[in-house]
């Protein structure tokens, strides 16, 4: 299916170089349209206005005009700074600050690689951007609200656990038109948001031994959320939390977390991923009895070690850190500068890395993989649940590949073999599919009768651009839908690439939609007919006749309910049954594609079995390597 540099789709997922590659080959065309890049239209004034004026229990804080209406707050701190000894540990309650916040500008971006898509977009490419004093969150609000107590929605942003930043979304026009609470908020990337190590956990607790920092954070924020959202309107007591991609891994990963009980009540996974790291594959070195990934605390320790000088190669760093107490070893990781991380991480300065994410902890999350801890039987969060993924996912990362297209000029992009792009990408959009909905909604709905709802986004009437279809060749590719649910077109000087005069009317109709059932689902646990129950009922997926919302224009034939469900053994066939493959390695590689994807649903025994052994002289370890 794939050739050699694209062997782990699902790796480059897990690392930030799929996304950078994208952004690089289409001159940040796909990017910046598709995941909403917001290169937005004049701003209000910056001055504060009385108007928005609050006081919540952590301080007096002041806003100013939201720039679809309504009134925002941005760059709240909610959280201590996570520098110095905090670094690596869960995070801290702010004090009450005195006198009054001027919450006028997003705060810093955590660290992170700059993208033309995300975090920082002003800079440079691959260069390093953010401050570890990055734990802010955004306020949107109607501007007038009176006694009401109005549903809270709590935005996760994506960017694979290692980039992305809130000044990415602008929830103004959600809430003010919708009449909801947005709330954006910033958290731990990377290394810095997931690390564990035996040296870190001397003397501390199991939370702030967890090395889930990342996810800490999230709580954190949820918790401020439930202190003081009271004072912007909102309802601590109706509070859903809702992220697309990475965003909504974070989702699935807190509605497993005991340490999220009770701190909201509905939730939304947009594109999501299921998976997680057991603490020995976060930890253990490469050559340990039960070994450790490439990129994990050990590993980076010995790296870390070579490059302060303090070991010349390998094997003399691991004798160097077998000779260091866990006190001296804790005092290094935190002395590291973030430049000496990110090199470690990224030896080559290439603007990639990546590392463990989600951890099988035991505390904040349960020792089991992720995608079990959501069975029915488990004590996940009963709370109601929207999961869905887009009809083109792979098309955003296959269409900026080089072994798929070229690009005109460093921007319009050209499929090489039409017939291969489109079922490669509709493979991996599949096998995306079972991992974050089939899989687990079939799992989640007996558990939660009749509050499980799914959808598939369809919409892909982007224009044709000097002969290129974008419909076709980009569709509804992953982050497509991200404009819709936000409600807001402008990204930039492109825009006319996506979006269009000729596309407007059917895309605001579904963006309304799209807006009407996230909202309605946020006040009362199920999208019904919208917020103004005009709209077609969308329906629970129920064990034994799985339903879903196909959300599209009224052109491309509207919302409407569609029923069925894959399996990752579907998919095992229809690939072993597929003429089209060009070889034997090429249907192996579609092949252990599901099993990266989708590990504990298929697991090695399948693939080495499927076919009758078809792919034995291609082992899943060789295809694959060190993801």
């Amino acid at each position: 299916m794939m050739p050699s540099s694209t062997t782990s789709l699902a790796a480059r997922l897990r690392s930030r170089a799929s996304f950078r590659s994208a952004a690089m080959a289409g001159g940040g065309l796909a990017l910046c349209l598709v995941l909403a890049c917001q290169t937005l239209p004049e701003a209000p004034p910056i001055d504060p206005v009385a108007a928005a004026l609050r006081h919540p229990p952590a301080g007096s804080v002041v806003g100013n005009a939201g720039r679809y209406g309504g009134l925002q707050w941005r760059g709240i701190p909610y959280a201590a700074p996570p520098v110095g000894e905090r670094r690596f540990r869960a995070p801290a309650r702010l004090p009450r600050w005195e006198g009054t916040y001027e919450a006028l500008e997003f705060g810093a971006p955590c660290p992170q690689y700059a993208t033309a898509w995300g975090g920082e977009t002003e800079a440079p490419e691959g260069s390093l951007v953010g401050s570890e004093d990055c734990l802010f969150l955004n306020v949107y609000a109607p501007e007038s609200i009176g006694d009401e107590r109005l549903p809270v929605m709590f935005w996760i942003h994506g960017g694979g656990n290692l980039t992305g930043a809130t000044s990415f979304y602008d929830g103004s026009r959600q809430a003010s038109e919708q009449r909801v609470i947005v709330v954006t908020v910033q958290y731990r990337l990377g290394f810095l948001g997931w690390f564990r190590h035996a040296a870190l956990r001397e003397g501390v607790d199991a939370v702030d031994a967890s090395g889930n920092f990342g996810l800490l954070d999230l709580i954190r924020a949820l918790d401020w959320v439930g202190e003081n959202i009271g004072a912007f309107g909102g309802d601590p007591d109706n509070v859903t939390i809702f992220g697309q991609s990475a965003g909504g891994w974070n989702v699935l990963a807190l509605l497993a977390s005991p340490l999220a009980e009770g701190r909201f009540h509905r939730a939304i996974g947009q594109s999501s991923v299921t998976w997680s790291s057991p603490p020995a594959r976060a930890e253990n070195l490469v050559d340990d009895a039960v070994p450790g990934g490439r990129f994990s605390s050990g590993e980076t320790l010995l790296r870390l070690l070579i490059g302060a000088g303090l070991a010349s190669d390998r094997e003399t760093a691991k004798d160097v850190a077998s000779s260091m107490n866990a006190q001296e070893v804790a005092l290094f990781l935190r002395g590291r500068s973030l430049e000496e991380w990110f090199a470690t991480f990224d030896p080559e300065g290439s603007g990639d890395y990546t590392c463990p994410r989600i951890f099988e902890d035991g505390t904040v999350l349960p020792a089991k993989p992720l995608v079990h801890a959501l069975r029915a039987s488990e004590s996940f969060h009963r709370v109601p649940v929207m999961l869905g993924t887009n009809k083109d996912e792979e098309k955003l990362y296959l269409l900026f590949d080089d072994e798929y297209a070229s690009t005109w000029f460093g921007l319009i992009p050209r499929v090489r073999d039409r017939a291969r792009y489109l079922r490669d990408t509709e493979t991996i959009t599949r096998i995306w599919r079972v991992m974050a909905v089939d899989e687990v909604a079939s799992e989640l709905a007996p558990a939660l009768p009749g509050e499980v709802f799914a959808y598939r986004f369809d919409w892909d009437e982007q224009p044709s651009v000097l002969g290129v279809d974008l419909g076709e060749l980009l569709g509804a590719a992953h982050g497509v839908e991200i404009p819709f649910v936000f409600g807001h077109w402008y990204v930039g000087p492109q825009t006319g690439f996506v979006f269009d005069d000729d596309n407007r009317p059917g895309r605001e109709a579904l963006a309304s939609a799209m807006m009407s059932y996230w909202t309605e689902f946020a006040r009362t646990g199920h999208p019904g007919r919208g917020r103004n129950r005009e709209l077609p009922l969308w329906s629970a997926w129920t064990p034994g006749a799985p339903q879903f919302a196909v959300l599209d224009t009224p052109e491309a034939g509207g919302i409407r309910m569609d029923r069925g469900a894959h399996t990752t053994g579907d998919i095992e066939q229809e690939i072993l049954e597929d003429p089209s493959y060009e070889s034997t390695e090429r249907r192996c590689r579609a092949l252990a594609a599901i099993h990266d994807w989708a590990p504990h649903a298929y697991p090695p025994e399948n693939y080495a079995r499927a076919g009758r052994g078809v792919c034995r002289q291609h082992p899943l370890e060789e295809i694959l390597g060190d993801s």
